[in-house]
């Protein structure tokens, strides 16, 4: 998540594939007119569940066939439609690097690089997790599994305190 407010100029390249339409010069003045939000939505089928919450791209149509998007419910006409969403994978890709420029964002594994990345990152903690999980038989094992798992995360950054001169004595 990150708050920024976006230049003229900034505004023309995020949505230099809608240069050209009629639209444009009102929707890069608009975007820049004030301070955005940004976020990054992880979650399986992300684009397309992000899509469905937000309803038609134009928000008096959103109103009329899907009243309970978040476009009917928080735009107000067709160029002020309250959010964005990302058309596809590649979109997504391209508009994360676009406002979060620090972030590296690496290809997503498919086929036997997913199964590959399964096998020797996830299955190991998990297996270990669900078998703590067994063997403890908690009231709530989902909520405890889940602490089990940020606990034991093996890619939990480790910090090193050293103990400086003044620290010890």
């Amino acid at each position: 998540k990150r708050k920024l407010q976006l230049s003229p100029e900034q505004c023309s390249n995020f949505y230099a594939d809608q240069y050209g339409k009629m639209f444009f010069p009102n929707l890069t003045a608009y975007m820049s007119s004030g301070p955005l939000v940004a976020m990054v939505l992880a979650r399986h089928c992300a684009v397309s569940y992000w899509k469905e919450l937000l309803g038609p791209s134009n928000s008096i149509r959103a109103r009329r066939t899907h009243p309970y998007s978040l476009r009917a419910i928080y735009g107000t006409d067709g160029l002020r439609n309250a959010l964005h969403g990302s058309l596809s994978i590649s979109s997504a890709e391209r508009e994360i690097r676009f406002m979060f420029p620090e972030v590296i964002l690496e290809p997503i594994p498919a086929g036997q690089r997913a199964r590959d990345y399964l096998n020797l990152c996830v299955k190991p903690t998990l297996l270990a997790g669900l078998t703590a999980l067994c063997k403890e038989k908690p009231a709530d094992p989902m909520t405890w599994l889940a602490d089990w798992l940020i606990e034991h995360n093996p890619n939990k950054p480790r910090l090193q305190h050293r103990i400086t001169e003044e620290e010890h004595q």
